[in-house]
């Protein structure tokens, strides 16, 4: 007698999110991208389901991105594109058709530009040309390209929804400016219905839908960031004091879908899958029922590792379509595969032969639960509904079609609302929960890198300066508006970009947004934004062009030779700016160690080595430490300011302070200072320090005297201040680090 197969759950779980592109509530937005895929995704993906009576699907929607359709589709708002599209061409500057060049142009070769006979000519002709050359297009090429640009971006499905817009597109080319207002009022007409849709939808009990905190935070990273793995050399800050905005901020997502929806979200969708004890226990204090994660996290919290494969299949799938209960808030974990191939590796084939290799991953995972004691099994596909369909035939719609139609088909299977199955669902008790996300199950695409931690740095820079503000401004009137601000600084998106792998292709713009921003706290509160906030991010960074290799112990002859040993140090360059290259003493540091000492070697600019007079004035540069790993009396750097501005580094505080002067050509002057309580500092009597000057200065610093301990990492800056006023912080937004073998 043959087994009977288990009805399979799958829970399809959509989820759609833009960061914010504005500088201010009331400004234009810098990115088309919720307007454009406004009329590409949000509306066609809810709407497919009017062709299939059985299927069900779950979407979350972030709130920052719902703001945004309000804002386009019942406040007219624009975006750069938007406002070029309805403008006369024969009123486009030159710095307009720049941009119309450099930016409609930005769509899917293959899918949206191609297929279309005359935007792929304008293509071309654009290909051909070596430079941005404006006078390459006439006025009427540049109306064709921003109509043709904002017609490629409709889903396929609103050509039989809107006549005038299948008049549009047939017209292909020659196309007037009210042609392109008229394509404007149609994707706010698009707009505008999406999320009356939506609540239909979830009221005919169709949908589900649940939410992300507001502006799209990690939640584990503002509400414990002392508990996150991080690397040795790391400078993220060691506190960011924002577990209440994380709470606000969820809160305040849950209260947003309520007011568009009628009705409270019962799960949330952590900001990228990003979880971990202390998320858990605020979302279940919320009153959230439960949450989801990724298969990598269920992976590391039950220690079993899901093996699958070389197609993919997981040889033992029992434990991922289950649901867990942790604490009494409930929590499912999606399949990690799935997305992958629906994002990338689907659209390279015909969408019927894709939808059928994910029934037939399906029906595998499906066939190996005969033997499980459960009766309830849940399937969960959870990703990114909106970018990859660009990339599939007829966006996508052919390939969603043939796989919802397939599982409709399939009595043994269903889709449902992720709240009405855990609902009839028997979880099983999970006694720990791993931290992590679903990038490689920890954090490192937000965090743990130079330019995210200097982002990172800035971020709570500026909230300890709101929140002093608050504490003695406790009813000015602009204090939300200012924490509005704070809280979009602390989305997602801007860390996910910055730094190191993500390449967005606009990155430039984005830090200016994040910038802005930060800028914003300030303005709204009356306050002049420090000056460290008009530097791009993007260039603020002077990491060292190398780290030691390794211990050496090199001679201390102050001779400018850079012998094999030194080679193995260390080495910064010194940065011009904001003082001129010949106002430089030094030029670049290099550093290394050996068992017993820190080794330090100054080299002298060129043109002071001409200059007389700049060698007869005092040179002075301190060098900050303190040990990372055990706890010291530390006090604040005590260098004076030129400015008001101050750089977040300049707020650490270290245990030891080496002073080093030059004056006529000579040392003038070396001391170890030490920190004391009451952020206080005292001269030491260290008997072992060595420094030498003749054509470099070469300094030798006993790990004894610094208190650094074999195992101990020394964390240190440097300081140009001469007479004691500061110049440059070397480097000027982390620390460096050297560890004592």
């Amino acid at each position: 007698m043959m087994s009977q197969t288990k009805k399979l759950s799958i829970a399809f779980y959509w989820h759609m999110h833009q960061p914010v592109y504005q500088l201010s509530p009331e400004g234009d937005f810098l990115m088309p991208w919720v307007r454009l895929h406004a009329v590409k995704d949000y509306l066609d993906m809810v709407l497919i389901l009017d062709k299939f009576k059985n299927i069900k699907l779950n979407f979350n929607l972030v709130p920052v991105l719902l703001d945004a359709l309000v804002d386009y589709g019942q406040n007219n708002m624009h975006d750069i594109h938007s406002r070029l599209t309805v403008t006369d061409v024969n009123d486009l500057t030159d710095d307009d058709k720049q941009f119309i060049i450099n930016n409609f142009f930005d769509a899917n070769f293959h899918s949206m530009i191609l297929p279309d006979k005359e935007y792929n000519r304008l293509y071309q002709k654009y290909q051909s040309t070596f430079e941005n050359d404006i006078s390459i297009f006439s006025l009427q090429e540049y109306s064709d390209l921003m109509a043709l640009f904002n017609l490629a971006w409709f889903d396929p499905v609103y050509k039989n929804k809107y006549p005038d817009l299948k008049k549009l597109i047939k017209k292909g080319k020659n196309y007037t400016l009210d042609d392109r207002i008229k394509i404007i009022e149609i994707q706010r007409d698009i707009i505008r219905k999406i999320i009356p849709t939506y609540k239909q939808f979830m009221e005919k009990g169709k949908i589900e839908i649940t939410t992300s905190p507001y502006y799209h935070p990690i939640l584990p990273i503002l509400l414990d960031i002392k508990s996150i793995k991080k690397s040795a050399d790391s400078t993220l800050p060691s506190n960011l004091k924002m577990e209440l905005d994380a709470r606000i901020q969820t809160e305040m997502a849950i209260n947003r879908i309520e007011e568009l929806f009628g009705k409270k979200p019962q799960g949330i969708w952590p900001s990228e899958h990003c979880i971990n004890s202390k998320v858990l226990n605020m979302l279940k204090s919320l009153g959230i029922n439960w949450t989801i994660s990724d298969e990598g996290i269920l992976s590391n919290s039950i220690n079993f590792e899901f093996v699958r494969d070389f197609r993919g299949y997981l040889e033992d799938p029992y434990h991922l379509l289950k649901s867990y209960d942790y604490k009494g808030i409930k929590i499912i974990f999606r399949d990690s595969v799935i997305p992958n191939l629906i994002g990338f590796e689907y659209p390279n084939h015909p969408p019927k032969a894709a939808a059928n290799d994910l029934y037939d991953r399906i029906k595998a995972a499906q066939n190996k639960l005969l033997s499980s004691p459960d009766e309830n099994h849940l399937l969960t596909i959870a990703m990114d509904g909106e970018n990859c369909w660009e990339n599939y035939k007829e966006d996508g719609a052919e390939f969603l079609s043939e796989i919802y139609s397939l599982i409709e088909k399939d009595p043994t299977l269903e889709t449902v609302l992720i709240s009405d199955y855990l609902t009839k669902d028997t979880p099983k008790t999970l006694n720990k929960i791993s931290s992590g996300s679903w990038v490689n199950r920890n954090f490192k695409l937000w965090i743990d890198e130079p330019l995210k931690d200097l982002a990172w740095t800035y971020l709570k820079q500026v909230r300890d300066d709101f929140s002093a503000f608050v504490k003695q401004n406790p009813l000015h009137p602009n204090i939300e508006a200012a924490r509005r601000e704070l809280f979009i600084c602390e989305g997602s998106d801007w860390f996910w970009w910055y730094g190191e792998p993500n390449d967005s292709g606009r990155d430039n713009i984005f830090d200016y947004i994040f910038r802005e921003h930060l800028k914003n706290i300030y303005l709204y509160l009356g306050l002049e934004p420090p000056q460290y906030l008009e530097t791009p991010l993007l260039s603020a960074i002077a990491k060292p062009s190398r780290y030691p290799k390794g211990e050496f112990t090199p001679l201390l002859d102050g001779q400018e030779h850079e012998d094999e040993i030194w080679q193995n140090a260390g080495c910064i360059k010194i940065p011009d700016g904001p003082v001129l290259d010949k106002d430089k003493f030094f030029d670049r540091i290099c550093f290394g160690f050996d068992k017993n000492n820190l080794y330090l070697r100054f080299y002298i600019n060129e043109y002071n080595k001409q200059s007389p007079a700049n060698l007869k004035r005092a040179n002075q540069m301190y060098v900050y430490m303190r040990n990372k790993n055990k706890k010291q009396y530390l006090s604040p750097v005590r260098i004076i300011q030129k400015t008001e501005s101050i750089l977040p580094i300049c707020k650490e505080k270290f245990h030891n302070e080496l002073q080093i002067s030059i004056y006529n050509n000579e040392i003038n002057l070396i001391r170890l200072v030490k920190s004391i309580p009451d952020n206080l500092w005292a001269i030491t009597s260290p008997k072992n320090i060595t420094a030498v000057y003749d054509k470099v200065v070469d300094v030798s610093v006993p790990f004894e005297d610094l208190g650094i301990e074999s195992g101990d990492t020394l964390e240190f800056l440097f300081v140009n201040a001469n007479y004691g006023i500061k110049d440059y912080f070397i480097p000027n937004e982390m620390l460096l680090t050297i560890k004592r073998m």
